[in-house]
């Protein structure tokens, strides 16, 4: 729900080099295309490992999504003036290891493809997937839920002429009768699985790892498979997690909501991704309203939201304690423990719009929170220094607002935006159903770091503080607690139990 800067580069684990098992499914799906909903067959193709060590990460490869178009949404595009088409797909997988579980996100993009005079049209997509990683011994499972394809019509001529209407998003969900309800694999996890283990360099902030030899940022690999208790594109087991639940002191009303966030921040001056474990945010559910300020859209319904938030540790507004390890100038290791605390009101934004025609919906929010970041410990070179007990960033982290004159101050501003054919599932982000946010901001200098007379501001400002630092936060499926939604053979799960969130998400770059 909230933008999270750190000092840190991004610390890898360790990959898995064992043996193979190709798994290759034909899963049914039922899609709503705009000239109604149509049966499609999606065939699934990766390779797993056989087994894994506990605590380390794999990451599918090969992965490829065949996704055959039927005829009829061929003759559809054809219609639009469009000679080819290219595809986007975006597969939600479901990991889990005994309790734990994670919804990681696997895309994938096609070359253009021409389009047949007539009958059905394949258009395959590749891409890289998120790592994940057993935390303890047994079965790691892999089932393929949602779908949603982006279809972006060709040219019409050899002139270039763009395609009389822009991309398309087609959500699709698995088919009851899918064969094991959408298994793709199962890797065993465990003390004694073959092969031996490489350490890989550390990703850089677009996803691509650097060539081996590539200086400081191979270094910093080569330290980091000890610092880092949860990785990226974990599925965390529920133990790792802070709580997330309302109590006594702060009771839920009947829309509150819970949900936890992770997510990725690029450091811009450290050319290198940041990793935050998963967080609790409560938030103040609300309704949706017809603003009363605005003229009638004789097209669309218009409906806003407007509704707080805030971070839960130990009682405190604030994200929990976690190290942070990045090399300082390129050749100075440094290892900071953090906290972000929220100092003002978060403030949660949405603006939905159906239209009447075809009751196609879109969703747009932001996110606003102040945020200022605290460095509880500092290490140089191996070297402990006293920061102090008021270490922190001068202000909060800022973001350039789409409306600085309604939300003036400093604050970090995320942006989310979702599709939705109603009464079908969600692509993108919502309040309710999660999802990924992004933004920019800007790290401000840092003060009171230090004591006995020793000014450490100056070496965090000139090694993290400064503008344009992207970032991206996943944020999971809300539980509301006095109506929940329990996991069941055919519910998916919002809530557990206990009555906190039943989904931790898995951040994405």
């Amino acid at each position: 729900m909230a933008a999270f800067v750190v000092l840190a580069a991004l610390i890898p684990t360790t990959a898995s080099a064992a043996d193979t098992q190709e798994v290759d499914a034909e899963l049914p799906y039922v899609c709503a295309f705009p000239s109604g909903t149509a049966p499609v067959t999606v065939r699934i193709s990766a390779e797993f490992p056989q087994r894994t060590r506990a605590g380390e990460a794999f990451s599918p490869t090969g992965v490829t999504t065949a996704v055959e178009l039927p005829a009829e949404v061929v003759a559809d595009l054809a219609a639009r003036d469009a000679s080819e088409v290219r595809a986007g797909t975006a597969l939600a997988v479901d990991v889990a290891q005994d309790s734990a579980t994670a919804t990681a996100t696997w895309r994938g993009s096609s070359d253009p493809v021409a389009l047949p005079e007539s009958g059905p049209l394949t258009l395959t997509t590749k891409g890289d997937v998120p790592t994940v990683t057993g935390r303890r011994d047994g079965d790691l499972t892999f089932t393929a839920r949602g779908m949603a394809i982006e279809l972006t019509p060709g040219p019409v001529d050899d002139a270039g002429g763009g395609a009389g209407t822009g991309p398309l998003t087609v959500d699709c969900a698995l088919a009851e009768d899918a064969p094991d309800r959408g298994l793709l694999a199962t890797v065993p996890a465990g003390p004694d699985a073959p092969g031996a283990s490489a350490t890989p360099s550390a990703p850089a902030p677009g996803g691509t790892s650097p060539a081996p030899g590539a200086g400081p940022r191979d270094r910093q690999g080569e330290r980091s498979s000890t610092a880092q208790e949860s990785a990226p594109g974990t599925a965390v087991d529920r133990d790792d997690v802070p709580p997330c639940r309302y109590d006594e002191q702060n009771p839920p009303t009947p829309l509150s909501l819970n949900a936890y966030v992770t997510g990725y921040a690029n450091v811009k001056k450290q050319k290198a991704a940041s990793y935050l474990p998963p967080s609790c945010v409560l938030i103040a559910g609300g309704e949706f309203q017809i603003p009363v300020d605005e003229p009638f859209d004789p097209e669309h319904l218009v409906m806003t939201l407007e509704t707080t938030g805030e971070f839960s540790y130990q009682g405190r507004r604030e994200t929990p304690p976690y190290d942070s390890t990045f090399l300082s100038f390129d050749f100075t290791p440094v290892k900071t423990t953090m906290v972000l605390k929220q100092t003002g009101t978060m403030r949660i934004d949405a603006r939905m719009k159906m239209r009447f025609s075809d009751s196609f919906i879109t969703t747009e929010t932001y996110v606003r929170v102040p945020l200022v970041a605290h460095v509880t410990a500092l290490e140089v070179n191996g070297t402990p220094l006293d920061v102090g007990p008021n270490c922190r960033t001068e202000t909060s982290l800022t973001s350039v607002d789409p409306d600085p004159v309604k939300h003036p101050g400093d604050h970090v501003v995320l942006y989310g935006k979702a599709e939705q054919v109603l009464g079908e599932d969600v692509t993108g982000y919502t309040v309710l159903t999660g999802g990924p946010l992004s933004g920019e901001v800007t790290i401000p200098a840092f003060t009171g770091c230090g004591t006995d007379g020793e000014d450490l501001d100056r070496l965090l400002t000139a090694s993290v503080s400064g503008p344009g630092n992207h970032i991206k936060q996943v944020q999971g499926q809300t539980c509301t607690p006095l109506v929940p939604v329990f996991e069941t053979p055919e519910t998916r799960g919002q809530c557990t139990e206990d009555l906190q969130p039943y989904q931790i998400p898995v951040a994405e770059r």
